[in-house]
């Protein structure tokens, strides 16, 4: 059943692709806005939250489209990009990595940010009361402390790249070898005559994908604990 043709391994190959890409671009930023958002208190937070969150109850089209008219060729941003440096996301791969960064973003932030709120303030106090700064303190004591839950953000996002659809498709396509990830392949196959075949195999890829990542997610999780807490 999972034989796959060579076509099918690219379609793989780009989904691995894509989902690496905007894991490696949407957790850096999540890690920052979950920081923001679990210790500090300003005017607006709520309004930032819910801007962060929003991509988790809006349809995927919308944030797609939203991508097209401002990153597009002819997008305000998407014209200056491309006349200025040559960047080009609109249906280019790498716009669906970023449309897929958007949408694991939510997941990242909330996995980090209950890490982040889980960490006894006074650890952190007391290696400042000691002459650490901030830096030194972030890197050895609070990121140590929260690497579970970053990796669980990390593995989160991964997932929900391996499955974008609605925004990726809005915003770049459906083009084989270049845009056509796992769902976008399973999607026309499906309306294709004698592609269900194919579309199984495929569904069972992403199925081992997702489900590979998460194992890994929690083993990896599991081992950090002990090293941390000293226990499972």
């Amino acid at each position: 059943m999972l034989t796959l043709t060579p076509t099918e391994l690219d379609i793989v190959t780009l989904s691995i692709k894509i989902a690496c890409w905007s894991t490696l671009g949407s957790v850096p930023v999540a890690m920052a806005l979950a920081m923001v958002l679990a210790r500090t208190q300003f005017f607006g937070k709520a309004l930032l939250d819910g801007a962060v969150h929003l991509p988790l109850v809006l349809p995927p089209v919308v944030i797609g489209y939203v991508l097209l008219l401002a990153l597009g060729r002819q997008g305000i941003i998407g014209e200056f990009l491309e006349t200025h440096f040559g960047i080009v996301f609109a249906f280019r791969w790498t716009g669906a990595a970023l449309a897929s960064a958007l949408m694991g973003l939510p997941l990242a932030v909330r996995a980090i940010r209950q890490s982040i709120e889980s960490v006894d303030p006074r650890v952190e106090a007391a290696a400042h009361t000691l002459g650490a700064n901030r830096l030194w303190v972030f890197c050895t004591i609070t990121l140590p402390l929260i690497l579970p839950g970053v990796l669980n953000g990390a593995v989160l996002a991964f997932a929900r790249s391996l499955g974008e659809f609605g925004a990726t498709i809005t915003f770049v396509s459906n083009i084989p070898g270049e845009t056509q990830s796992l769902p976008l392949a399973i999607y026309s196959l499906t309306q294709s005559p004698g592609g269900d075949a194919q579309a199984l195999r495929l569904c069972g890829m992403s199925i081992i994908l997702s489900l590979g990542a998460l194992i890994f997610s929690e083993y990896l999780s599991r081992k950090l604990k002990q090293r941390i807490y000293g226990h499972a």
